[in-house]
């Protein structure tokens, strides 16, 4: 499964890139459902692909069954099907808070609920939002422990994704969550990615859970599954949950169905999670050779790289670099704070492990403009050879 030819490759990609306008999001898409290969995530399939696949299939256990299943995955009585991780969060803070009859929620100023559900905790149910720590690093003992006012719940999320997908210590863990208890508050786990952490805890999904009342567990973020994910508490927690469920519209006639591909999906990727993390962990050591990039150390399959340049053209260069080869690297960048440098959320699958590694990292060097891995670049129709500098301690630095 070779790769394009990345001289030739750099000349196609920076003349079409600045000939063409920035791609919108449905545009991205198509161009990564029409890609042969990717170097990130599973291979794309519709849901009406996924749902043909089950239908072929046959029918698993059902609803019912499946979640019993992910209950005693997680060493929890009760669970229940999800639409949605975005509900499911929202009613499981709002069930402890109405029983603590304290509206005060705690969470990491990263979190999706602040960042990406426009304050719905708020909006939909009158939560009050305490921010835990900073946005620069991972919530700790002394940051609970700094909280003044009473909490009705205190969320923690397994991996944090904004920051990379970095875990605190199993043993700092257990303090914050001891700590977090002391509070009298309710402990709820957002674990959208706990399938994810399980390897660099070497535990169990159950043993993780234990640390906590309730927990999510999502199954279309990293499992290839159509949408949603299991809510798991006490018996009496998940009753009431489901009560705010059918209130928000929730109880559809097709989560059997969602549940079925949420199914297929856990047997297909959660045994596969440590190779996965073994696989980044090896992109990242040769990213770290590559001029102009900062990869962190994976602590799960998903981990974040700082690249040096120009955001629109590199995400040009990269729909030029797909549609050239059919080898498709990134959609999208993320700006930060340090001008010129931007953020690649680099997420490993199956299309990622069909590659090697030295073609990823191909693709990555003729996205940014580098010479091939032999030193050759072709410039204007000429070969030459370009001596690399050191920038990446300098990068390095200004990312400190």
């Amino acid at each position: 499964m070779a790769i394009a030819h990345i001289a030739t490759t750099s000349e196609l990609t920076a003349s079409s890139a600045s000939k063409r306008q920035a791609m919108t999001d449905e545009e991205i898409a198509a161009l990564r459902y029409a890609s042969p290969r990717a170097v990130t995530h599973h291979e794309p399939r519709t849901a009406d692909a996924i749902m043909r696949e089950l239908a072929a299939s046959g029918t698993p256990s059902g609803l019912a069954a499946f979640e019993a299943r992910i209950a005693r995955e997680l060493g929890k009585p009760a669970a229940a099907y999800f639409p949605t991780g975005t509900m499911a969060q929202q009613i499981a803070l709002r069930v402890w808070c109405d029983r603590a009859r304290n509206a005060n929620v705690a969470f990491h100023p990263t979190s999706r609920l602040e960042l990406h559900e426009q304050k719905a905790y708020s909006m939909l149910h009158g939560l009050r939002a305490l921010h835990v720590g900073t946005s620069t690093r991972l919530m700790t003992v002394a940051d609970i422990k700094a909280i003044v006012d009473p909490l009705g719940a205190l969320l923690i999320e397994l991996p944090q994704r904004e920051l990379g997908a970095i875990l605190p210590r199993w043993n700092d863990l257990v303090r914050m969550t001891d700590a977090a208890r002391g509070t009298g508050a309710k402990l709820h786990l957002d674990g959208t990615r706990l399938w994810h952490a399980a390897p660099y805890y070497a535990r169990t999904h159950a043993e993780i859970a234990e640390l906590f009342d309730s927990a999510y567990v999502g199954f279309d973020t990293g499992l290839d599954a159509v949408a949603g994910g299991v809510l798991v508490g006490d018996c009496d927690f998940i009753a009431e949950a489901r009560v705010w469920q059918q209130r928000h519209g929730g109880c559809l006639a097709s989560l059997g169905l969602l549940a079925l591909a949420a199914e297929r999906g856990f047997d297909r990727h959660v045994g596969k999670m440590a190779a996965y993390r073994d696989r980044a962990r090896e992109i990242s050591d040769a990213f770290a050779k590559i001029e102009g990039l900062v990869p962190n150390v994976p602590q799960t399959s998903t981990f974040h790289v700082f690249m040096r340049g120009d955001r629109e053209r590199l995400e040009s260069l990269a729909h030029a670099y797909a549609r050239d080869t059919g080898t498709f690297v990134f959609g999208r960048l993320a700006a930060t704070v340090v001008p010129g440098i931007q953020k690649w959320e680099f997420v490993v699958g199956e299309a990622t492990m069909a590659l090697e590694v030295d073609e990823i990292v191909d693709a990555v060097r003729a996205v940014m403009e580098l010479p091939r891995r032999d030193g050759a670049r072709v410039s204007k129709g000429r070969t030459s050879r370009s001596k690399r500098t050191p920038t990446r301690n300098v990068l390095a630095r200004a990312l400190d």
